[in-house]
């Protein structure tokens, strides 16, 4: 008998109807023999409706309350779905994070796993029920309740299946699963059948929202057996594993865009040794990553630095550099919040020559000016306008995957 983790987004259960169809897939995958343990997340926008509410009460409430408030909305997810399922004459049992055993550290919005104790789970196993796990959370050495942060079902569903041993994790989204860009937005984007785990790291990490990067991490490091696939279609999915069919033959396997992006540029640095290495420790002391960086060539015994990060970030950055300001020994500092990335991801790109070129020529008869260049053996990102995005990604997604496209 194979045990079956599944894991269902908040779109999935957002009202009634949905939540008897997600009843009905988890019942069916029972019947078919198989064990089933399902992580659940809040439904539709319950948990930025509670964050809401609580800067209505204390919009300055601290990150323990804040975890308190909502972890309660998984909880509601799990509680309705098991009653869907009994009503249907199956045994269930719905679990909260810290009942199953998701242990984790203490930082309180965003902590991280540190171990499953899996015991009250097989015990329930054991006894022929089908298992819900409140998903996004856990409990730490206090015994308070943590949050995952961003993408923490995802999370909770893969530690599940690496501790449980399971054959297979199924993640169940609003889309039939991983495409070649957002299918939403960008016209003819395919269903792959099949992405590496480091592309599917790549894309995740580059504003592809299917996946959360922190799940990708974990399967590939336990080597957990992924599939996206729709809650709503019933179509087959997308497999996530080490090694695909068409890894020699295809260059390129998606398209992302991410928003989410801001740029800072420092102006008058004195262009000496370790320079840089004050710049980039300062921020990383900070926990602000920085992801593209472009230095320019010295002159007049000065230099300009140039990087990326979050939107969310970007002040934090600008105020501690402003700070620093003497012993950086910058002239100004700029940020510009209007950029977006663009990036190209395909683990066939390190043996394939002239995939950025093409990239670049996507862009350049789209009349799009690139602003910063990152690459990577399976990565090429650009930064553009903002007001360019949307445009640059269909251009470029239309030269390497269209029907005349040469790239692939």
């Amino acid at each position: 008998m194979s045990l079956i983790v599944q894991k269902f987004g908040g779109s999935s259960v957002a009202n009634p109807d949905r939540v008897r169809n997600v009843a009905r897939i988890i019942t069916e995958t029972y019947r078919k023999g198989h064990n089933v343990v399902v992580v659940l997340s809040a439904q539709g926008d319950t948990t930025d409706d509670l964050i809401e509410q609580a800067k209505q009460i204390n919009p300055k409430a601290s990150k323990r309350e804040m975890d308190m408030l909502l972890a309660t909305g998984e909880q509601i997810s799990i509680s309705l779905a098991a009653m869907a399922i009994e009503a249907m004459g199956y045994q269930v049992v719905s679990l909260t994070g810290w009942q199953a055993g998701m242990l984790t550290n203490s930082s309180y919005g965003s902590a991280r796993i540190k171990r499953v104790r899996t015991e009250r789970i097989q015990r329930e196993l054991d006894k022929k029920k089908i298992v819900l796990v409140a998903g996004f959370q856990g409990i730490n050495k206090y015994d308070d309740i943590t949050t995952l942060g961003r993408g923490g079902s995802d999370t909770s569903a893969v530690a599940l299946a690496a501790a449980l041993h399971a054959d297979l994790c199924q993640i169940y989204t609003d889309v039939d699963g991983v495409y070649t860009a957002d299918p939403r937005v960008v016209r003819g984007a395919r269903k792959l059948d099949e992405i590496t785990y480091d592309e599917m790291l790549e894309l995740a990490s580059l504003g592809a929202q299917v996946l959360h990067n922190r799940s990708v991490e974990m399967a590939k490091r336990y080597s957990v057996n992924m599939e996206v696939l729709s809650s709503l279609s019933g179509n087959p999915g997308t497999k996530v594993k080490e090694v695909v069919k068409t890894m020699e033959k295809s260059h390129v396997s998606g398209v992302a865009k991410d928003k989410d992006v801001s740029r800072l540029a420092l102006v008058g640095l004195a262009d000496q040794p370790g320079i840089a290495f004050k710049v980039f420790s300062l921020l990383a002391k900070s926990n602000i990553n920085v992801d593209i960086i472009l230095q320019s060539i010295g002159r007049s015994e000065t230099k300009d630095i140039s990087f990326t990060v979050t939107r969310e970030d970007a002040q934090r950055a600008r105020e501690l550099l402003e700070a620093n300001r003497d012993s950086l020994g910058f002239t100004s500092i700029e940020i510009s919040n209007d950029v977006a990335k663009i990036s190209v991801v395909g683990a066939g790109m390190v043996n394939n020559s002239g995939v950025a070129a093409k990239m670049f020529e996507a862009l350049f008869n789209a009349g799009i000016n690139i602003n910063m260049i990152s690459t990577s053996e399976i990565k090429i990102s650009v930064l553009v306008a903002e007001r360019d995005a949307e445009r640059a990604v269909q251009a470029v997604h239309d030269y390497f995957f269209s029907e005349f496209g040469s790239a692939n």
